[in-house]
């Protein structure tokens, strides 16, 4: 239980930090899809308009409530799971897992910590793209309740996990490429760095990039399918995952499923550090505390 409750915690702690770059991150997704280009993309600029239209700091942190009920339930089964795997190989191996092992473990926690975190996910995607949306199409929720109340009335249940497929993927990529990464690196650079938190700090860097490059395509892709709205017509403007793929590479250009790479390796690096090393600190205190 203690590896679940840390795991949130340290989601949480990350994730208030990181709010603001995650917002501008979706923005820079939404307004590539239409039709945005250049500097119009340039992060900076995103943000000096939005600050410039709102004149509220609190404008940044739009959907807060949402993301921090998505760590509760995500990034608390996604480490939860891999750290109570990763402990019960170690108990009855009685050695430090493979790198097979780590894998699969990081896949299996990631795939269904995405799963329970899917609807409070569609919820802060929908929040944090409203403001994008012309204001007779917006859905103004009022907070995470809200949005998740309204959805199920207004569009049914199942819609919560609209855009699952590609969430499970991008947190089967993302914990792949950040849990593995960062406990193979933090071996290798054992005989190099003594300290244990200045090893795990830059294990995180490493592990924010690899997983920054392996899982933008899949948000991207989720990011759409989220937050999509239904044409005048009653249609959808994306029938699933491959679609979306398919009309982003031929609408976009396929590097545009990489549209933002450095903002969101900026969230997710700072978000990789905090949580991954809060979480590791948390662990070792713990540890020591009951070996007393």
């Amino acid at each position: 239980m203690q590896n679940f409750l840390i795991g949130g915690l340290s989601g949480m702690f990350a994730t208030s930090v990181i709010q603001p770059i995650d917002f501008v991150k979706v923005q820079i997704q939404v307004r590539s899809e239409m039709g945005s280009k250049g500097k119009d993309l340039n992060p900076f600029n995103i943000t000096r308009s939005i600050y410039k239209e709102s004149g509220k700091i609190s404008t940044f942190y739009k959907g807060l409530d949402s993301a921090l009920l998505r760590q509760v339930l995500y990034t608390s089964t996604r480490l939860g799971l891999f750290y109570n795997i990763k402990d019960y190989i170690v108990k009855t191996k009685k050695k430090q897992p493979s790198m097979l092992e780590n894998v699969a473990a990081s896949l299996f926690a990631g795939a269904v910590g995405s799963l329970l975190g899917n609807p409070a996910d569609l919820a802060l995607v929908r929040m944090q793209s409203d403001n994008n949306l012309p204001v007779n199409e917006r859905r103004n929720y009022k907070n995470v309740v809200d949005a998740l109340t309204r959805t199920v009335r207004e569009e049914g249940l199942f819609t919560l996990w609209r855009g699952s497929f590609p969430t499970i993927a991008r947190a089967m990529a993302m914990n792949f490429s950040l849990l593995v990464p960062f406990e193979e690196t933090k071996k290798m650079l054992t005989p190099y760095i003594s300290s244990a938190q200045s090893r795990a700090i830059v294990a995180s860097l490493i592990a924010g990039a690899c997983a920054s490059v392996l899982s933008l395509p899949f948000d991207n892709v989720k990011t759409k399918l989220q937050k999509m709205n239904k044409g005048v017509d009653g249609s959808l403007p994306y029938k699933g995952v491959l679609d979306c793929f398919m009309k982003t590479a031929k609408k976009e250009g396929a590097a545009k499923l990489w549209v933002g790479l450095n903002t969101y390796y900026v969230r997710i690096a700072p978000h990789a550090v905090i949580s991954l090393v809060t979480n590791e600190f948390l662990r070792n205190m713990l540890d020591k505390k009951y070996k007393k």
